[in-house]
């Protein structure tokens, strides 16, 4: 399993319309093979910063089979725009696990 990992950074005032938006593009990364589950969660010291992990079977579940779809496209859509500066997504395996 690989988890991806993205800190988001909202530009401010977005936060709201930024989570409902979010919900709403869950359902296009949710539909990809490989893909396992994701969250999403805010910062409590920076109001308009999140992290969003993603378990997915295999990297390239990730870097083919969902950045090479047409779901992504419309996740681009909805949410790209909300970022400053644009997030760096990571991959990690699992190492120690308790």
């Amino acid at each position: 399993m690989i988890l991806e990992i993205a800190i988001l950074n909202v530009k401010n005032g977005l936060e709201v319309q930024f989570e409902k938006d979010f919900k709403i593009a869950g359902k296009y990364i949710s539909s990809i093979k490989g893909y396992i589950g994701h969250s999403l969660k805010k910062c409590v010291e920076i109001k308009n910063q999140y992290i969003l992990l993603v378990d997915w079977e295999t990297i390239e579940d990730h870097n083919i089979g969902f950045r090479k779809s047409e779901e992504y496209l419309k996740w681009k859509e909805l949410l790209h725009d909300y970022y400053e500066p644009f997030p760096t997504v990571e991959h990690y395996e699992t190492i120690i696990e308790n």
